[in-house]
């Protein structure tokens, strides 16, 4: 097999079968592929006949599979052969620094914690003579999974090219610079392709991220400047090394979830008590005035028993005429039931709204059956609000002009009757989504019974008439922009029935 008719479907290793390309530079081509013995994604580098580092890709590739910090990138299989070479590594899923930056600098400590975990696993790299020397913000990951992860170790500098004869100083130069990022939401280099502006300078030296940023503690400063900052060092020595900049963030806190914000919920019927999971996120009722403490004075206490002589007297009075009410009532027992009123009887004959948990969640790609993040749907209906299912980045709001849409596709296991389905999206405004249900999992069969424009936030679709269908759909028409790219999120599914259809 020659590597230069490589495309989608080709089977390596009689395993990995390539799917989607990912990237391409050089003559080395980034694939997503399936690990059909262990049904799970991977990330394979394949590469044309005349690329000149497969060796060198190849015999780091190897080296890097020993690594068993499992903050570094995996590698399952590298091969090098006349016919092809390739390269099998981790699939990994969730934010780069990058994403994380978009809205602006981190939390200073948040920034610190997520630098300090790289820190301490290219630390591990390093004891093993294996050297990153190329990092930025896309190599540092918070996955699905909420840990850290260090892409492209020994890998990357290889199908660079990139050498050094002072590795470790190198590393901890990135490490500077990643936490400068984190910490300022700017990247203190040149470099164009990181996606983040670059940093200010005075007297043609980098600012400190105390200088850009208000809020950075002195201390992650001094690191800061230590690390990747020497024009204002003023003395203080060097960080040289990953293990010295672990050590000099050993005591931060390492990093947790990052907490979704919530906007509040309206005021509607919608928000009432037919959210079901919602139940305990109501506010609380209003207090009762507290009752003031009687006066000292003679004058003040009689009035106090005046006023609860009468309190009582109203209390006995209430009590006397209920059971006098319900005395007749039970003393009348061929009374006519029709006499009940129209609003209760329809009341009692209406079904409440139950919370369904779908059976399955998938990403729905309408295009030659390719899922659309596929790996990361079951986190839409787990229950927590900090995973996430997002859609593939587009270059613009229509996706690019490539399909009419994508979406998450539910299974409820069953037909039913949908009541509504509230969806908890990104805050960026701008989403053009559609509810569709329907008893096959394929677009022309799902009908759409709901519209929203311009969502963000939680959104409610409620049909305008009664839909029942086994799948239910929610689809993306149009993405907001998020740092340039544009994207659908959705943090969490809940779907309402008043029952089954």
């Amino acid at each position: 097999m020659s590597t230069s008719s490589v495309e989608p479907g080709t089977r390596l290793a009689e395993r990995f079968r390539l799917e989607d390309r990912v990237s391409e530079s050089d003559g080395a081509t980034l694939w997503k592929a399936i690990d059909e013995i262990l049904a799970r994604p991977v990330a394979v580098h394949t590469f044309s006949p005349d690329f000149p580092r497969v060796h060198e890709v190849v015999t780091a590739a190897r080296a890097a599979s020993r690594l068993t910090d499992p903050r570094l990138t995996q590698v399952f299989d590298a091969a090098e052969h006349d016919d092809h070479s390739y390269v099998v590594s981790e699939w990994v899923t969730g934010d780069t620094l990058s994403d994380l930056l978009a809205a602006g600098p981190l939390e200073p400590e948040r920034a610190a914690g997520l630098v300090a975990e790289a820190a301490e696993a290219l630390t591990h790299a390093h004891e093993s003579d294996l050297y990153h020397l190329c990092l930025r913000p896309e190599h540092l990951v918070w996955t699905t999974g909420n840990t850290v992860k260090v892409l492209g170790v020994a890998v990357d500098a290889a199908l660079s090219g990139l050498t050094t004869d002072q590795p470790a100083l190198d590393d901890a130069e990135g490490l500077g610079r990643l936490l400068y990022a984190g910490l300022s939401g700017h990247w203190p280099g040149d470099e164009e392709d990181t996606g983040l502006p670059t940093a200010p300078m005075i007297d043609g030296h980098f600012c400190s991220p105390r200088q850009v940023t208000a809020g950075v503690p002195g201390y992650l400063d001094a690191v800061t400047i230590r690390a990747c900052l020497p024009e204002s060092r003023k003395g203080h020595a060097a960080l040289t090394s990953p293990s010295e900049i672990a050590d000099a963030l050993a005591n931060v806190a390492r990093p947790m979830p990052i907490p979704i914000a919530y906007p509040p919920t309206p005021a509607v019927q919608s928000a009432s008590r037919s959210e079901g999971i919602e139940t305990e996120r109501r506010p609380p009722l209003p207090t009762q005035p507290r009752p003031m403490p009687p006066r000292a004075q003679g004058g003040g206490s009689t009035l106090n028993r005046v006023l609860m002589t009468v309190v009582v007297l109203l209390v006995i009075a209430a009590v006397g005429v209920g059971a006098w009410t319900i005395g007749r009532s039970l003393g009348s027992p061929n009374a006519p039931q029709a006499e009940t009123s129209p609003t209760a009887s329809a009341s009692a004959s209406a079904q409440p709204m139950v919370v369904v948990k779908p059976e399955k969640a998938t990403g729905f790609d309408p295009l030659a059956d390719r899922d659309e993040k596929n790996e990361m749907a079951p986190l839409a209906i787990d229950g927590k609000p900090s995973t996430l299912w997002k859609t593939e980045n587009y270059n613009s709001a229509d996706l690019g002009n490539l399909k009419d849409g994508v979406g998450l596709l539910l299974d409820m296991g069953k037909s039913m009757q949908i009541g509504d389905v509230v969806a908890t999206l990104a805050e960026a405004s701008g989403a053009s989504i559609e509810l569709k249900v329907g008893d096959a999992p394929e677009l022309g069969s799902l009908k759409t019974v709901a519209k929203e424009k311009n969502g963000a936030g939680k959104i409610t679709l409620k049909p305008d008439q009664a839909a029942s269908g086994r799948y239910v759909l929610i689809w993306f028409t149009r993405l907001p922009a998020d740092a340039g790219k544009f994207h659908g999120t959705i943090y969490e599914v809940v779907v309402h029935s008043p029952g089954s259809a």
